[in-house]
């Protein structure tokens, strides 16, 4: 399959490292495209429930295939969240076409695009962290369990039923949660008179022309690939939000990445020698 060119591609919370992290899907569509900037914006490695016992091929695959696209051109930004605080210690940390930052702006074709991951709105991570890790190891086992549900209704040609999203459109402070954090971040946008606002961490996917009184932005939230299988793309100055769809990357292979091994421990000597040095 032929490679699509993108200007930019915006991914965020994949959490490798979990049960529900749909890594294999991802590495498809990351062979899939040729983007000249892919902004990894939080999340994407689980830190906060890593297991040694469990991190799978296809989830260092996924590593793989992104130091591959950086030995190859593309600029990668990798946005630290809340799930990889850990490395909000390397922070500012730039070699060669890796950049790690905790938060990124960027000038798209004259109009400026504000990207962070988000998790600085919400009060249950900054003040209550035991009770945030508690309920992210509960969501891992619940996509689990939904992922077992879904394989039996396919099956028996049902539609697949996502436990999650009911549970958020059904509890009052879910809702109110999500809608909270999208006012928030679209009036701090408006008042720093950013064209684009764009975040992750919620796990809902959105595009949304928001206007108030002191301006306008647009909203746009990256999704997550547990459930949504989303990533945002900005091409010829417009901006798709990309669903996965399996039966289109069904004949396909993930290439091999030559050399990604070495690569890889070329950045974690990197980062440790980043780390001694800001001692």
């Amino acid at each position: 399959m032929k490679k699509r060119k993108v200007e930019l591609v915006v991914l965020s919370d994949v959490h490798l490292g979990t049960f529900g992290s749909h890594a294999k899907e991802l590495n498809n569509y990351l062979s899939s495209i040729k983007p000249k900037i892919l902004v990894l914006n939080g999340d994407i490695i689980d830190i906060w429930q890593f297991r040694k016992s469990y991190f799978p091929k296809s989830h260092l695959k996924v590593i793989q295939k992104i130091i591959g696209l950086a030995s190859k051109g593309t600029k990668i930004y990798y946005i630290t969240g809340n799930h990889d605080e850990m490395l909000r210690k390397f922070s500012d940390m730039h070699m060669g076409n890796f950049s790690l930052v905790d938060k990124l702006l960027l000038d798209l074709d004259g109009k400026m695009a504000w990207i962070f991951h988000g998790d600085v709105f919400d009060a249950s991570v900054q003040h209550s962290k035991w009770i945030a890790k508690l309920g992210g190891l509960g969501y891992d086992y619940l996509i689990v369990i939904n992922r077992f549900v879904n394989w039996i209704l396919s099956k028996i040609g049902k539609e697949p039923y996502s436990f999650s999203k009911k549970i958020k459109s059904s509890v009052k402070k879910a809702v109110k949660h999500i809608s909270d954090f999208e006012n928030t971040a679209t009036e701090l946008a408006i008042e720093k008179k950013y064209d684009y606002v764009i975040c992750g961490h919620i796990h809902e996917p959105k595009m949304n022309r928001i206007e108030t009184k002191n301006g306008t932005t647009l909203y746009l939230n990256s999704g997550d690939w547990v459930e949504n299988l989303t990533a945002l793309e900005y091409n010829r100055k417009r901006w798709k939000l990309i669903k996965y769809n399996d039966s289109h990357y069904s004949e396909m292979e993930a290439e091999e990445e030559e050399d990604s091994l070495f690569e890889m421990e070329n950045l974690i000597s990197a980062l440790k020698t980043n780390a001694v040095l800001k001692k």
